[in-house]
């Protein structure tokens, strides 16, 4: 099992940047694909960003070419840079840790891009 916390939301005005982080626990996290999800009252959550333990990436469209997820193994951790972020990024983002046994996701962090 995998537990994760996620951390580094806040409010940002449009045009500007965050970085999330997630750190997970487990001394096997270098074999963990990790991925960033977000959520929106009403709607379903929405995988954003994905790194395999190989670091292979993929993102949704959406916000291809202004998130990139990036993972530290030392340090257990995942991180989100946001850029250019738009009002429409407002979400709560989650951490999901994947290994064997299944999908493990954080509480949330929330972001909010307002002027």
């Amino acid at each position: 099992q995998v537990h994760v916390v996620e951390s580094g939301g806040g409010l940002v005005q449009p045009g500007g940047s965050l970085r999330l982080s997630c750190e997970a626990s487990g001394s096997m996290f270098i074999g963990y694909t990790m991925a960033w999800g977000r959520q929106v009252p009403g709607k379903q959550r929405e995988l954003v960003a994905l790194i395999t333990p190989s670091r292979n990436t993929n993102y949704a469209e959406s916000v291809k070419g202004r998130f990139t997820i990036s993972r530290d193994n030392a340090k257990n951790t995942v991180y989100l840079q946001m850029n250019s972020l738009k009002p429409e990024d407002t979400a709560v983002y989650y951490c999901r840790g994947s290994d064997h046994s299944g999908d493990y996701w954080g509480q949330g962090t929330q972001v909010t891009v307002s002027s």
